[in-house]
């Protein structure tokens, strides 16, 4: 963001990068081995290990940790493919230099090649084909290090200069930039912490905002461009950093934020469907103008937990409430400069449900669209479980009650017009429908629109 100005530590080393076999098939015609064995890896991820995790400097105090863990690895190969180069093993796919498969040989096929085949080809045209574009899609659009990388160098400098004004502050990334639910063109998202007490939203969050304001338009006028208060219930600068293109929003003290996006981060963690299944429901819920809670429809935080609420209440779940199966790891009194090392001793969630992801979204829509009851049940993460509405004002007479899962707001607030509510289910029902009697990505999310906003 400045000029002469040093990173430091990357946000991720090079590692943090998914190498995975499927991950790096290109969107050409594949063989029916390719077909079975990327189903195979996916299907068969090694889950054996714990979050393993590296190190990445986080508000200038401690370390913060990222799943290094591959993804979708099968249980083929995994013995010796540990000591080979990364080239070696990304070969296996698409390589100029690797063996031809039996099935691109010009060789008389048995009868019980033939009759692989045929079966290989019927579940790429069933449900492979659908879970196929997910991944695809989500290999794409994800968050790349060099994202990360610009958004966090802007943290750094900013944090330098806005403690000229404050010198005991902090600042943080938080929100899908951090949690690993970001897509390449997700803003980024600032906490300024300037004390561990509460901060008055209305009052002092507004003064401290408006002198970082002041500061952005003199002192940084430079390097940062269309600076604005936006005096919101949580007031926020919004400004767009001239060097990466990044839009940021910058708020004062909401803490929530910052434990919110250590908690999502270990649900994304957790269990190898839940990254790609939130990607594309995020993708699809904003082609179809549901996703914008400043114009009255879901937030993406809201939608994060959705999924995540629908992920835990499935007949064989396939993610726990982690709030209480970790309740000391994930209490809201846990000191801020603690809250990164939530995720480190946190599992993977080793669940017996096998679906694939073309069934989970199909299965995702028609929760929401016949079984989920708006009118009498909030969505709660915190108890894994649907429960029942409160009876607080912030509750009463809203379409959409969807549990914060420290502070216990609502975070779909937002939808209070029954105009864009009826919209939103609409959009459930029909989507559902939809992919149900096609099973093609492409009927409810033109996959090429989609990556093209990536």
């Amino acid at each position: 963001m400045f000029p002469n100005s040093i990173l430091g530590r990357p946000p991720f080393t090079p590692n943090h990068q998914q190498h995975n076999n499927f991950f790096t098939l290109s969107p050409t015609v594949y063989s029916h081995q390719q077909l079975i064995d990327a189903q195979f890896n996916f299907q068969n991820a090694d889950l054996s290990r714990a979050v393993s995790l590296q190190q990445l400097t986080y508000g200038n105090v401690s370390p913060i940790q990222t799943s290094a863990s591959p993804l979708f690895r099968g249980r083929k190969r995994l013995s010796d493919e540990k000591n080979l180069p990364l080239d070696g093993k990304r070969q296996r796919f698409h390589s100029p230099h690797q063996e031809p498969t039996v099935v691109n040989q010009i060789v008389p096929l048995s009868a019980i090649t033939f009759t692989l085949l045929n079966r290989a080809f019927t579940f790429f045209c069933g449900g492979f084909k659908l879970s196929h574009q997910i991944l695809e899609l989500f290999e794409t659009c994800q968050q790349q290090i060099s994202d990360l990388k610009k958004k966090e160098l802007c943290r750094t400098q900013l944090q330098r200069e806005i403690q000229l004004l404050f010198p005991q502050s902090r600042l943080f990334l938080v929100g899908s930039s951090l949690n690993g639910f970001g897509t390449r063109s997700s803003d980024g998202d600032l906490c300024l912490v300037v004390k561990e007490e509460p901060v008055n939203q209305k009052t002092e969050a507004r003064h401290i905002l408006t002198l970082v304001h002041k500061h952005f338009c003199t002192r940084l006028s430079g390097y940062i461009e269309r600076p604005q208060l936006i005096r919101a219930k949580v007031p926020i600068v919004k400004f767009r950093d001239k060097v990466s293109c990044v839009e940021f929003d910058l708020n004062v003290n909401n803490i929530v934020g910052i434990r919110n996006t250590f908690l999502l981060r270990t649900y994304a963690y957790l269990e190898n469907r839940v990254r790609p299944l939130v990607l594309v429901i995020k993708k699809w819920a904003s082609h179809h103008q549901i996703n914008d809670a400043s114009r009255g429809t879901l937030s993406s935080y809201s939608l994060v937990l959705m999924v995540l609420h629908y992920l835990q209440t499935l007949p064989e779940p396939i993610l726990p409430s982690l709030q209480k199966i970790y309740p000391e790891s994930f209490s809201p009194a846990i000191q801020l400069h603690l809250v990164h090392q939530a995720p480190c001793n946190v599992p993977p969630y080793l669940s017996k449900n096998e679906s694939n992801l073309g069934d989970l979204l199909l299965g995702f829509l028609k929760y929401y669209a016949t079984e989920f009851d708006w009118n009498s049940q909030m969505i709660s993460v915190r108890e894994a479980k649907a429960i029942p509405r409160p009876d607080g004002i912030e509750w009463r007479n809203k379409y959409i009650c969807v549990e914060e899962p420290f502070d216990g707001t609502n975070t779909a607030r937002a939808v209070h017009e029954k105009q864009k509510f009826d919209m939103i289910k609409d959009q459930f029902l029909k989507s559902w429908h939809r992919l149900k009697n096609k099973r093609d990505l492409n009927s409810i999310l033109p996959v090429r629109v989609a990556v093209l906003k990536r």
